[in-house]
């Protein structure tokens, strides 16, 4: 019984000692230049000096960094020719990838075909169904790969 009585208490001091009124910064600040002039004071960091012209190792010269411009979008931001389907749908002879996703999924919330029950479930009107090939219901994840034979590649 007095093991877990003494036990008891010492979690108890250790608790109070965690709750106790932080010092002030000022305490702290004497009580660190206090420890430090009784310390043994530290080595400096030696300070490299940078090498001449004549001692100077190629390697160790910084290389210059390569500013890359893209001068014209790649990738699913590159601008094609679209299907006719697509094209009835988007309204433009050509556009990128990501127009016709962002274009494609305004419609589908501005007329809430998305299943109420299961979000990821799109269901087609006759337009998506246009592009969709015909489909009833399409997966959120399907839109991309569905979307892929109406870029026309070059």
């Amino acid at each position: 019984m007095s093991s877990g009585f003494s036990n008891g208490i010492r979690v108890f001091r250790a608790c109070r000692a965690l709750l106790a009124p932080s010092k002030s910064s000022a305490t702290v600040a004497a009580t660190a230049a206090k420890s430090n002039t009784t310390s043994k004071p530290k080595p400096k960091s030696k300070v490299k000096t940078p090498p001449t012209s004549d001692t100077a190792d190629v390697s160790a010269t910084p290389k210059p960094k390569i500013k890359r411009e893209i001068t014209r979008p790649t990738g699913i931001l590159k601008v094609t020719q679209v299907s006719p389907a697509l094209s009835n749908f988007l309204g433009v002879s050509e556009a990128s990838r990501i127009d016709a996703v962002k274009q494609i999924w305004s419609y589908i919330k501005l007329h809430n075909l998305q299943n109420p029950a299961n979000k990821r479930e799109i269901y087609c009107d006759d337009k998506l169904k246009a592009i969709f090939e015909g489909r009833e219901k399409v997966g959120f994840l399907e839109i991309g790969k569905l979307l892929a034979h109406h870029f026309v590649k070059n």
